[in-house]
Protein backbone atom coordinates (compact mmCIF):
# COMPACT_ATOMS: atom_id res chain seq x y z
CA UNK A 1 0.00 0.00 0.00
CA UNK A 2 2.71 2.24 0.88
CA UNK A 3 4.31 2.38 -2.77
CA UNK A 4 0.84 3.27 -4.11
CA UNK A 5 1.19 7.25 -5.27
CA UNK A 6 -0.96 9.42 -3.73
CA UNK A 7 -3.96 11.00 -5.30
CA UNK A 8 -2.90 14.48 -6.25
CA UNK A 9 -3.04 16.68 -9.37
CA UNK A 10 -0.17 15.50 -10.53
CA UNK A 11 -1.45 12.04 -10.89
CA UNK A 12 -4.79 13.28 -12.18
CA UNK A 13 -2.82 15.45 -15.06
CA UNK A 14 -0.43 12.65 -16.17
CA UNK A 15 -1.40 11.14 -19.66
CA UNK A 16 -1.82 7.47 -18.30
CA UNK A 17 -4.48 8.70 -15.82
CA UNK A 18 -6.30 11.05 -18.44
CA UNK A 19 -6.82 7.27 -20.36
CA UNK A 20 -8.23 5.52 -17.64
CA UNK A 21 -11.88 4.22 -18.65
CA UNK A 22 -12.61 2.76 -15.06
CA UNK A 23 -12.53 6.13 -13.48
CA UNK A 24 -14.49 9.27 -15.07
CA UNK A 25 -11.24 11.38 -14.57
CA UNK A 26 -11.72 15.41 -14.96
CA UNK A 27 -10.22 17.34 -17.42
CA UNK A 28 -7.10 19.13 -16.81
CA UNK A 29 -8.74 22.57 -17.15
CA UNK A 30 -11.42 21.85 -14.73
CA UNK A 31 -8.64 22.28 -12.23
CA UNK A 32 -7.72 25.85 -12.86
CA UNK A 33 -11.40 27.01 -12.57
CA UNK A 34 -11.64 30.09 -10.30
CA UNK A 35 -13.53 29.94 -6.47
CA UNK A 36 -16.86 30.26 -6.50
CA UNK A 37 -18.23 28.59 -3.96
CA UNK A 38 -17.21 28.64 -0.06
CA UNK A 39 -18.74 26.07 1.86
CA UNK A 40 -18.52 25.50 5.67
CA UNK A 41 -17.52 21.69 6.35
CA UNK A 42 -15.17 19.25 5.36
CA UNK A 43 -17.56 15.91 6.17
CA UNK A 44 -18.22 12.67 4.11
CA UNK A 45 -21.69 14.05 3.33
CA UNK A 46 -20.63 17.61 1.41
CA UNK A 47 -17.93 15.66 -0.81
CA UNK A 48 -20.83 13.22 -1.46
CA UNK A 49 -23.31 15.92 -2.44
CA UNK A 50 -22.90 19.49 -2.63
CA UNK A 51 -19.15 18.82 -3.98
CA UNK A 52 -20.24 16.24 -6.24
CA UNK A 53 -23.21 18.63 -8.02
CA UNK A 54 -20.48 20.78 -8.28
CA UNK A 55 -18.38 19.08 -9.87
CA UNK A 56 -20.96 17.75 -12.61
CA UNK A 57 -21.59 20.46 -13.32
CA UNK A 58 -18.42 22.31 -13.84
CA UNK A 59 -18.04 18.58 -16.29
CA UNK A 60 -20.97 19.84 -18.20
CA UNK A 61 -19.59 23.87 -18.48
CA UNK A 62 -22.80 24.63 -16.44
CA UNK A 63 -21.27 26.51 -13.41
CA UNK A 64 -17.29 26.77 -14.26
CA UNK A 65 -16.41 27.50 -10.38
CA UNK A 66 -14.67 25.71 -7.61
CA UNK A 67 -15.53 25.47 -3.94
CA UNK A 68 -13.02 26.98 -1.00
CA UNK A 69 -13.68 24.01 2.29
CA UNK A 70 -13.56 25.48 5.34
CA UNK A 71 -12.85 23.07 8.62
CA UNK A 72 -14.13 24.00 12.12
CA UNK A 73 -13.72 20.69 14.05
CA UNK A 74 -10.36 20.03 13.91
CA UNK A 75 -10.91 16.54 12.16
CA UNK A 76 -6.99 17.04 9.91
CA UNK A 77 -8.88 16.68 6.48
CA UNK A 78 -8.82 20.08 5.65
CA UNK A 79 -4.75 19.17 5.39
CA UNK A 80 -5.72 15.63 3.56
CA UNK A 81 -7.34 18.00 1.02
CA UNK A 82 -4.79 19.93 0.56
CA UNK A 83 -2.20 16.89 0.34
CA UNK A 84 -4.48 15.84 -2.41
CA UNK A 85 -4.73 19.45 -4.26
CA UNK A 86 -8.60 19.12 -2.87
CA UNK A 87 -9.18 15.88 -4.95
CA UNK A 88 -10.86 12.63 -3.80
CA UNK A 89 -12.42 9.49 -5.18
CA UNK A 90 -16.25 9.10 -4.64
CA UNK A 91 -17.51 5.38 -5.38
CA UNK A 92 -21.22 5.47 -6.38
CA UNK A 93 -22.74 2.38 -5.27
CA UNK A 94 -26.35 1.07 -5.35
CA UNK A 95 -29.23 0.23 -7.49
CA UNK A 96 -30.74 2.62 -9.84
CA UNK A 97 -34.23 0.93 -11.33
CA UNK A 98 -33.54 -2.46 -9.57
CA UNK A 99 -30.31 -2.80 -11.85
CA UNK A 100 -27.07 -2.29 -10.04
CA UNK A 101 -24.91 0.46 -10.65
CA UNK A 102 -21.54 1.44 -9.55
CA UNK A 103 -19.07 4.47 -10.76
CA UNK A 104 -15.66 5.43 -9.20
CA UNK A 105 -15.11 9.07 -10.14
CA UNK A 106 -12.42 11.75 -8.71
CA UNK A 107 -14.32 14.86 -7.92
CA UNK A 108 -12.06 18.00 -8.55
CA UNK A 109 -14.63 20.52 -7.68
CA UNK A 110 -12.98 21.46 -4.48
CA UNK A 111 -9.76 24.15 -4.84
CA UNK A 112 -8.17 23.89 -1.20
CA UNK A 113 -9.45 23.50 2.65
CA UNK A 114 -8.83 26.37 4.99
CA UNK A 115 -8.88 25.73 9.06
CA UNK A 116 -11.26 28.15 10.26
CA UNK A 117 -8.95 28.23 13.43
CA UNK A 118 -5.49 28.74 12.13
CA UNK A 119 -6.44 30.17 8.90
CA UNK A 120 -9.25 32.91 9.54
CA UNK A 121 -7.72 35.75 7.93
CA UNK A 122 -7.59 33.59 4.92
CA UNK A 123 -11.23 32.71 5.28
CA UNK A 124 -12.18 36.46 5.45
CA UNK A 125 -9.96 37.05 2.04
CA UNK A 126 -12.47 34.58 0.21
CA UNK A 127 -15.40 37.09 2.05
CA UNK A 128 -13.70 39.84 -0.41
CA UNK A 129 -13.12 37.80 -3.70
CA UNK A 130 -15.40 39.34 -6.83
CA UNK A 131 -15.90 35.58 -7.71
CA UNK A 132 -18.33 34.53 -5.39
CA UNK A 133 -21.84 33.49 -5.72
CA UNK A 134 -22.11 30.90 -3.07
CA UNK A 135 -21.88 29.64 0.34
CA UNK A 136 -22.90 26.17 1.58
CA UNK A 137 -22.78 24.69 4.77
CA UNK A 138 -23.05 21.19 6.73
CA UNK A 139 -22.72 21.67 10.50
CA UNK A 140 -25.44 18.60 11.71
CA UNK A 141 -28.52 19.37 13.08
CA UNK A 142 -27.21 21.34 16.30
CA UNK A 143 -24.97 23.78 14.09
CA UNK A 144 -27.40 26.12 13.30
CA UNK A 145 -28.10 27.77 16.68
CA UNK A 146 -27.77 31.23 18.77
CA UNK A 147 -24.51 31.16 20.72
CA UNK A 148 -25.28 34.52 22.63
CA UNK A 149 -22.31 34.28 23.95
CA UNK A 150 -20.46 34.71 20.68
CA UNK A 151 -18.64 37.52 19.83
CA UNK A 152 -17.60 39.31 16.08
CA UNK A 153 -14.17 39.75 17.75
CA UNK A 154 -12.90 36.20 18.26
CA UNK A 155 -11.09 35.14 15.01
CA UNK A 156 -12.79 32.80 14.22
CA UNK A 157 -16.33 33.54 16.01
CA UNK A 158 -17.25 29.82 18.04
CA UNK A 159 -20.34 29.18 16.50
CA UNK A 160 -20.93 28.65 12.57
CA UNK A 161 -23.65 30.99 12.59
CA UNK A 162 -20.87 33.18 14.33
CA UNK A 163 -18.56 32.35 11.47
CA UNK A 164 -20.75 33.11 8.67
CA UNK A 165 -21.54 36.66 10.16
CA UNK A 166 -18.63 37.58 10.33
CA UNK A 167 -17.63 36.28 6.86
CA UNK A 168 -21.07 37.94 5.46
CA UNK A 169 -20.34 41.21 6.73
CA UNK A 170 -16.47 40.96 5.38
CA UNK A 171 -18.19 40.47 2.39
CA UNK A 172 -20.62 43.43 2.79
CA UNK A 173 -18.00 46.03 4.00
CA UNK A 174 -15.53 45.08 0.74
CA UNK A 175 -18.53 46.35 -1.97
CA UNK A 176 -19.49 48.95 0.21
CA UNK A 177 -22.62 47.35 0.91
CA UNK A 178 -24.05 46.36 -2.79
CA UNK A 179 -26.50 44.31 -3.09
CA UNK A 180 -25.50 43.44 -6.54
CA UNK A 181 -22.33 41.38 -4.58
CA UNK A 182 -24.41 39.67 -2.44
CA UNK A 183 -24.16 35.74 -2.35
CA UNK A 184 -26.57 32.57 -2.08
CA UNK A 185 -26.63 31.15 1.13
CA UNK A 186 -27.72 27.21 1.09
CA UNK A 187 -27.44 25.40 4.60
CA UNK A 188 -27.68 21.53 4.44
CA UNK A 189 -28.72 21.10 7.54
CA UNK A 190 -31.26 18.53 7.99
CA UNK A 191 -33.47 20.68 9.96
CA UNK A 192 -36.95 22.28 9.40
CA UNK A 193 -36.83 25.98 7.44
CA UNK A 194 -33.37 26.03 7.85
CA UNK A 195 -32.35 28.98 5.42
CA UNK A 196 -34.94 31.19 7.92
CA UNK A 197 -33.58 30.04 10.87
CA UNK A 198 -29.85 30.65 9.89
CA UNK A 199 -30.69 34.56 8.53
CA UNK A 200 -32.80 35.16 11.64
CA UNK A 201 -29.71 34.12 13.60
CA UNK A 202 -27.32 36.05 11.50
CA UNK A 203 -29.48 39.39 11.35
CA UNK A 204 -29.58 38.79 14.86
CA UNK A 205 -26.11 38.48 15.91
CA UNK A 206 -25.65 41.52 13.12
CA UNK A 207 -27.41 43.57 16.15
CA UNK A 208 -25.81 41.97 18.99
CA UNK A 209 -22.31 43.25 17.49
CA UNK A 210 -23.58 46.03 16.08
CA UNK A 211 -22.54 45.79 13.02
CA UNK A 212 -24.83 48.60 11.60
CA UNK A 213 -28.13 49.27 9.88
CA UNK A 214 -26.65 49.06 6.64
CA UNK A 215 -25.48 45.34 7.04
CA UNK A 216 -28.57 44.45 7.28
CA UNK A 217 -30.25 46.44 4.80
CA UNK A 218 -27.62 44.31 2.86
CA UNK A 219 -28.54 40.59 4.00
CA UNK A 220 -32.16 41.65 3.48
CA UNK A 221 -31.14 43.21 -0.64
CA UNK A 222 -28.55 40.75 -1.52
CA UNK A 223 -28.50 37.74 0.06
CA UNK A 224 -31.11 34.83 -0.08
CA UNK A 225 -31.00 32.16 2.28
CA UNK A 226 -32.55 29.03 0.87
CA UNK A 227 -34.69 26.62 2.86
CA UNK A 228 -33.50 22.71 1.71
CA UNK A 229 -33.93 19.29 2.01
CA UNK A 230 -30.71 16.56 1.45
CA UNK A 231 -31.17 13.56 0.94
CA UNK A 232 -28.35 11.09 0.12
CA UNK A 233 -26.42 8.46 2.10
CA UNK A 234 -22.69 9.04 2.31
CA UNK A 235 -21.30 6.50 4.83
CA UNK A 236 -18.10 8.04 3.76
CA UNK A 237 -14.55 6.66 3.93
CA UNK A 238 -14.81 2.73 4.57
CA UNK A 239 -13.06 0.48 6.82
CA UNK A 240 -9.37 0.13 6.46
CA UNK A 241 -9.99 -3.38 5.35
CA UNK A 242 -12.56 -2.40 2.47
CA UNK A 243 -10.13 0.82 2.07
CA UNK A 244 -7.20 -1.08 1.50
CA UNK A 245 -8.85 -3.22 -1.22
CA UNK A 246 -10.27 -0.17 -3.51
CA UNK A 247 -7.10 1.32 -2.88
CA UNK A 248 -4.84 -1.73 -4.56
CA UNK A 249 -7.66 -1.95 -7.22
CA UNK A 250 -7.45 2.14 -8.05
CA UNK A 251 -4.27 1.87 -8.00
CA UNK A 252 -3.47 5.07 -6.28
CA UNK A 253 -3.88 5.81 -1.93
CA UNK A 254 -6.57 8.43 -1.17
CA UNK A 255 -7.16 9.22 2.59
CA UNK A 256 -10.59 11.08 1.40
CA UNK A 257 -12.09 8.07 -0.64
CA UNK A 258 -15.70 8.45 0.49
CA UNK A 259 -18.35 5.63 -0.84
CA UNK A 260 -22.62 6.57 -1.46
CA UNK A 261 -25.52 5.40 -2.42
CA UNK A 262 -26.87 6.39 -6.25
CA UNK A 263 -29.88 7.89 -4.70
CA UNK A 264 -29.74 11.73 -4.56
CA UNK A 265 -31.92 14.77 -3.51
CA UNK A 266 -31.64 18.59 -3.16
CA UNK A 267 -34.98 20.48 -2.90
CA UNK A 268 -34.30 24.04 -2.67
CA UNK A 269 -37.16 26.13 -2.11
CA UNK A 270 -37.02 29.27 -3.98
CA UNK A 271 -38.87 30.48 -7.46
CA UNK A 272 -37.19 31.26 -10.97
CA UNK A 273 -35.54 34.39 -9.84
CA UNK A 274 -33.11 32.13 -7.67
CA UNK A 275 -33.17 29.91 -10.29
CA UNK A 276 -31.26 32.29 -12.35
CA UNK A 277 -28.87 32.29 -9.61
CA UNK A 278 -28.13 28.76 -9.20
CA UNK A 279 -26.47 27.91 -12.53
CA UNK A 280 -25.50 24.22 -11.00
CA UNK A 281 -28.71 23.17 -10.43
CA UNK A 282 -28.95 22.14 -14.05
CA UNK A 283 -26.86 19.66 -13.99
CA UNK A 284 -28.22 16.47 -12.05
CA UNK A 285 -31.95 15.59 -11.72
CA UNK A 286 -31.68 15.05 -8.19
CA UNK A 287 -31.40 18.66 -7.72
CA UNK A 288 -34.61 20.51 -7.12
CA UNK A 289 -35.74 23.82 -6.92
CA UNK A 290 -39.81 24.31 -6.08
CA UNK A 291 -41.60 26.90 -4.41
CA UNK A 292 -42.76 24.46 -1.47
CA UNK A 293 -40.58 21.68 -0.83
CA UNK A 294 -42.88 20.82 2.16
CA UNK A 295 -43.59 16.99 0.97
CA UNK A 296 -40.36 16.33 0.13
CA UNK A 297 -38.79 17.07 3.42
CA UNK A 298 -41.93 15.62 5.66
CA UNK A 299 -41.31 11.97 3.51
CA UNK A 300 -37.60 12.37 3.84
CA UNK A 301 -36.93 13.26 7.02
CA UNK A 302 -39.99 10.62 8.80
CA UNK A 303 -39.30 7.84 6.88
CA UNK A 304 -35.94 7.90 6.19
CA UNK A 305 -33.91 9.43 9.12
CA UNK A 306 -36.75 8.65 11.18
CA UNK A 307 -36.81 5.22 11.05
CA UNK A 308 -32.70 5.36 11.62
CA UNK A 309 -33.14 7.40 14.18
CA UNK A 310 -35.80 5.20 15.90
CA UNK A 311 -33.91 1.73 15.03
CA UNK A 312 -30.45 2.07 15.48
CA UNK A 313 -30.01 2.12 18.97
CA UNK A 314 -32.50 -1.64 19.11
CA UNK A 315 -30.26 -2.51 16.29
CA UNK A 316 -26.63 -1.73 18.04
CA UNK A 317 -27.82 -3.04 21.28
CA UNK A 318 -28.51 -6.96 19.48
CA UNK A 319 -25.33 -6.73 17.85
CA UNK A 320 -25.50 -5.22 14.45
CA UNK A 321 -23.21 -3.10 13.09
CA UNK A 322 -24.28 -1.57 9.60
CA UNK A 323 -27.92 -0.88 8.21
CA UNK A 324 -27.73 -3.70 5.76
CA UNK A 325 -26.86 -6.27 8.22
CA UNK A 326 -30.03 -4.65 10.87
CA UNK A 327 -32.69 -4.86 8.13
CA UNK A 328 -31.24 -8.52 6.86
CA UNK A 329 -31.70 -9.44 11.01
CA UNK A 330 -33.97 -11.90 11.75
CA UNK A 331 -35.41 -9.48 14.81
CA UNK A 332 -34.01 -6.12 13.73
CA UNK A 333 -35.63 -6.61 10.63
CA UNK A 334 -39.00 -7.15 11.42
CA UNK A 335 -38.57 -4.53 13.85
CA UNK A 336 -37.63 -1.76 11.09
CA UNK A 337 -40.48 -3.36 9.15
CA UNK A 338 -43.08 -2.68 11.41
CA UNK A 339 -41.95 0.81 12.52
CA UNK A 340 -41.70 1.74 8.39
CA UNK A 341 -44.44 0.61 7.51
CA UNK A 342 -47.33 -0.18 10.67
CA UNK A 343 -46.28 3.18 12.32
CA UNK A 344 -44.41 5.69 10.80
CA UNK A 345 -46.37 5.78 7.26
CA UNK A 346 -49.65 5.84 8.56
CA UNK A 347 -48.69 8.86 10.76
CA UNK A 348 -48.00 10.71 7.63
CA UNK A 349 -50.15 12.81 5.42
CA UNK A 350 -48.42 13.67 2.02
CA UNK A 351 -48.88 11.78 -1.52
CA UNK A 352 -46.56 8.66 -1.96
CA UNK A 353 -45.45 7.97 1.77
CA UNK A 354 -45.72 4.31 1.04
CA UNK A 355 -43.96 4.11 -1.95
CA UNK A 356 -41.08 6.03 -0.89
CA UNK A 357 -40.81 3.95 1.88
CA UNK A 358 -40.59 1.01 0.17
CA UNK A 359 -37.53 2.76 -1.85
CA UNK A 360 -36.47 3.32 1.44
CA UNK A 361 -36.39 -0.32 2.63
CA UNK A 362 -34.30 -0.57 -0.49
CA UNK A 363 -31.64 1.75 0.00
CA UNK A 364 -31.27 0.15 3.63
CA UNK A 365 -30.38 -3.08 1.80
CA UNK A 366 -27.88 -2.14 -0.67
CA UNK A 367 -25.48 -4.65 -0.88
CA UNK A 368 -22.96 -1.86 -1.71
CA UNK A 369 -23.21 0.55 1.11
CA UNK A 370 -21.66 -0.27 4.68
CA UNK A 371 -23.73 2.27 6.70
CA UNK A 372 -22.30 2.15 10.23
CA UNK A 373 -24.92 2.55 12.48
CA UNK A 374 -22.85 3.84 14.97
CA UNK A 375 -22.56 6.85 12.91
CA UNK A 376 -25.94 7.61 12.83
CA UNK A 377 -25.91 7.83 16.88
CA UNK A 378 -24.32 11.40 15.70
CA UNK A 379 -26.32 14.09 18.13
CA UNK A 380 -28.96 11.70 18.38
CA UNK A 381 -30.56 13.35 20.49
CA UNK A 382 -31.43 16.49 18.77
CA UNK A 383 -32.24 13.98 15.64
CA UNK A 384 -34.51 12.26 18.01
CA UNK A 385 -36.76 15.16 18.83
CA UNK A 386 -36.64 16.18 15.04
CA UNK A 387 -36.83 13.16 12.92
CA UNK A 388 -39.33 11.03 15.59
CA UNK A 389 -41.28 13.02 18.24
CA UNK A 390 -43.33 14.61 15.12
CA UNK A 391 -44.38 11.41 14.13
CA UNK A 392 -45.27 9.77 18.08
CA UNK A 393 -47.88 13.26 17.90
CA UNK A 394 -49.01 12.59 14.77
CA UNK A 395 -49.50 8.91 15.37
CA UNK A 396 -51.42 9.46 18.43
CA UNK A 397 -53.79 12.28 17.29
CA UNK A 398 -55.01 9.74 14.47
CA UNK A 399 -55.20 6.65 16.44
CA UNK A 400 -55.85 7.53 19.67
CA UNK A 401 -52.83 5.24 21.10
CA UNK A 402 -49.05 5.36 21.61
CA UNK A 403 -47.16 3.90 18.45
CA UNK A 404 -45.90 0.45 20.12
CA UNK A 405 -43.04 -0.51 17.80
CA UNK A 406 -41.66 3.26 17.83
CA UNK A 407 -41.98 3.07 21.86
CA UNK A 408 -40.36 0.18 21.78
CA UNK A 409 -37.37 2.00 20.00
CA UNK A 410 -37.32 4.79 22.61
CA UNK A 411 -36.91 2.25 25.30
CA UNK A 412 -33.88 1.12 23.33
CA UNK A 413 -32.83 4.72 22.36
CA UNK A 414 -33.04 5.00 26.58
CA UNK A 415 -30.71 2.26 27.38
CA UNK A 416 -28.11 3.25 25.06
CA UNK A 417 -28.28 6.31 26.38
CA UNK A 418 -26.86 4.93 29.20
CA UNK A 419 -23.57 4.49 27.72
CA UNK A 420 -22.13 0.53 28.73
CA UNK A 421 -22.13 0.06 24.54
CA UNK A 422 -20.17 3.50 24.38
CA UNK A 423 -17.73 2.49 27.29
CA UNK A 424 -17.25 -0.67 25.43
CA UNK A 425 -15.61 1.25 22.68
CA UNK A 426 -14.19 3.38 23.94
CA UNK A 427 -12.24 0.68 25.77
CA UNK A 428 -11.61 -0.81 22.15
CA UNK A 429 -10.22 2.41 20.75
CA UNK A 430 -13.28 2.40 18.22
CA UNK A 431 -14.95 5.79 17.73
CA UNK A 432 -17.88 7.42 19.64
CA UNK A 433 -19.71 10.17 17.91
CA UNK A 434 -20.52 12.27 20.59
CA UNK A 435 -24.11 13.55 21.67
CA UNK A 436 -24.68 17.00 23.05
CA UNK A 437 -26.72 15.45 25.62
CA UNK A 438 -24.74 12.67 27.09
CA UNK A 439 -24.00 13.34 30.43
CA UNK A 440 -27.42 14.42 30.76
CA UNK A 441 -28.57 10.68 30.60
CA UNK A 442 -25.70 9.58 32.03
CA UNK A 443 -26.42 11.42 35.27
CA UNK A 444 -30.04 10.59 35.17
CA UNK A 445 -29.67 6.74 35.19
CA UNK A 446 -27.48 7.29 37.88
CA UNK A 447 -29.60 8.05 39.96
CA UNK A 448 -32.93 5.93 38.97
CA UNK A 449 -31.67 2.71 40.35
CA UNK A 450 -32.37 -0.58 38.29
CA UNK A 451 -35.55 -1.34 40.08
CA UNK A 452 -39.08 -1.14 37.98
CA UNK A 453 -39.53 1.82 39.99
CA UNK A 454 -36.59 3.82 39.47
CA UNK A 455 -37.15 3.06 35.83
CA UNK A 456 -40.39 4.49 35.31
CA UNK A 457 -39.43 7.37 36.84
CA UNK A 458 -36.83 7.92 34.54
CA UNK A 459 -38.99 7.34 31.48
CA UNK A 460 -41.68 9.71 32.99
CA UNK A 461 -38.54 12.21 33.45
CA UNK A 462 -37.16 12.14 29.88
CA UNK A 463 -40.72 12.21 27.87
CA UNK A 464 -41.77 15.46 30.18
CA UNK A 465 -38.64 17.22 30.04
CA UNK A 466 -39.88 19.79 26.98
CA UNK A 467 -35.90 20.84 27.07
CA UNK A 468 -34.85 17.69 25.17
CA UNK A 469 -38.21 17.59 22.93
CA UNK A 470 -39.93 21.02 22.20
CA UNK A 471 -43.14 19.07 23.82
CA UNK A 472 -44.18 16.81 26.58
CA UNK A 473 -44.34 13.47 25.75
CA UNK A 474 -45.47 11.99 28.44
CA UNK A 475 -49.13 13.77 27.41
CA UNK A 476 -49.06 11.26 24.74
CA UNK A 477 -51.62 8.90 26.04
CA UNK A 478 -50.05 5.74 27.19
CA UNK A 479 -46.67 6.14 25.52
CA UNK A 480 -44.56 6.77 29.02
CA UNK A 481 -46.09 3.23 30.31
CA UNK A 482 -45.78 1.66 26.91
CA UNK A 483 -41.76 2.47 26.58
CA UNK A 484 -41.26 1.51 30.41
CA UNK A 485 -42.85 -1.77 29.89
CA UNK A 486 -40.35 -1.91 27.39
CA UNK A 487 -37.51 -0.94 29.18
CA UNK A 488 -37.90 -2.78 32.61
CA UNK A 489 -37.78 -6.13 30.09
CA UNK A 490 -34.95 -4.70 27.97
CA UNK A 491 -33.10 -4.18 31.25
CA UNK A 492 -34.29 -7.47 32.97
CA UNK A 493 -33.59 -10.25 29.64
CA UNK A 494 -31.69 -7.91 27.27
CA UNK A 495 -32.68 -6.07 24.11
CA UNK A 496 -32.59 -9.59 21.46
CA UNK A 497 -35.22 -10.98 23.99
CA UNK A 498 -37.26 -7.96 24.53
CA UNK A 499 -37.50 -7.29 20.62
CA UNK A 500 -38.49 -10.68 20.17
CA UNK A 501 -41.28 -10.76 23.13
CA UNK A 502 -42.60 -7.42 21.41
CA UNK A 503 -42.86 -8.62 18.16
CA UNK A 504 -44.13 -11.97 18.74
CA UNK A 505 -46.64 -10.32 21.21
Amino acid sequence: MSELPILNRDLVCSAAFQAREDVRVPAPELLDLPEKVVQFGTGAFLRGFVDCFIDEANRQGRFGGRIVAIGSTGSGRDRVLNEQDGLYTLCVEGLEEGRPRSERRIVASVSRALSAASAWDEVLACARSPHLELVFSNTTEVGIVLDPEDDGALQPPRSFPGKLTRFLYERARAFDFDPAYGVVVIPCELIEDNGDRLRRIVLELGERWGLGAAFGRWIEEGVPFCNTLVDRIVPGTPGEARLGELQETLGYRDGLLTTCEVYRLFAIQGDEALRRRLAFADADPGIVIAEDITPYRERKVRLLNGTHSITVPAALLCGCETVAEAVGHPLVGRFVRRVLFEELVPSLDVDGAEAFARAVLDRFSNPFIRHELIDITLQGTTKMRVRVVPSILRYAVKTGRPPAAVAFGFAAYLLFMRGDLQEERRRAGLHVPPDDRAEHFRSLWCSAGDDEGGLGRLVQAVCSDVSLWDVDLSAVPGFVRSVADHLIRACRDGVPAALEAFLDG
